[in-house]
């Protein structure tokens, strides 16, 4: 059954407006919830890039209700790209967003390269661990990070072939972090491709069964 979508406008403390789309199930409660982080936008990344869309349209039919957005700077949205420090007050609008709906369910803050590292930035009291996909650590310091230390969970999906952040460099930055755990998608570099289903399945391996 196909997903029920709504756009709709995030609003972040510092007063941009933000493009963004919620897709629930159909038909039955979700049971937990995400907020998707979409790729560098100096580089062409908005909320349809290729690992977010696979994410939005394909967790639904598991129970998971998802809110991608479009970073400050990328059209549709207010202000101009920040360097990934702005953007961390739209991650959190769209954990306010999101996680206001659903109370009650648990909710976890993933992203994809540029996203994967600015929401290793955000704290935010209401969300419960991290999905990173090939993130760079380096986009965003490490030392700026809240996530190394957070005794939250934090499932990094790092590719085989990543050309900027491979599994044995990001095994060497991570291993000091707590809660930490590493999977490497096979036979994938950082764009994904062959290893979409890879991920679904770790983003699946999060939701309550």
């Amino acid at each position: 059954m196909p997903a029920l979508t709504e756009s709709l406008a995030l609003h972040t403390s510092d007063g941009l407006e933000l493009a963004a789309e919620i897709a629930q199930p159909a038909g039955t409660p979700p049971r937990s919830l995400m907020v998707l982080c979409h790729p560098h936008p100096q580089y062409g990344g908005n909320m349809h890039a290729t690992v977010i869309d696979w994410l939005f349209r394909q967790l639904p039919v598991h129970d998971v209700a998802l809110l991608r957005f479009n970073f400050r700077g990328v059209p549709g949205s207010g202000g101009s790209h920040d360097e990934g420090v702005g953007e961390r007050l739209d991650v959190r609008a769209a954990i306010d967003e999101l996680g206001g709906r659903w109370p009650d369910l648990p909710l976890i803050v993933g992203g994809w390269s540029f996203g994967a590292d600015v929401s290793l930035a955000v704290d935010h009291p209401r969300h419960s661990g991290w999905f990173s996909v090939a993130p760079p650590l380096a986009v965003v310091r490490v030392s700026d990070m809240v996530a190394p230390t957070d005794p939250r969970p934090k499932l990094l999906a790092v590719p085989e072939h990543d050309q900027f952040n491979p599994p044995a460099k990001a095994a060497t930055t991570t291993e000091s972090w707590t809660s930490t755990l590493i999977e490497v998608v096979p036979n994938a570099d950082h764009f994904l491709a062959g290893g979409l289903s890879r991920v679904l399945e770790l983003a699946r391996s999060l939701s309550p069964t």
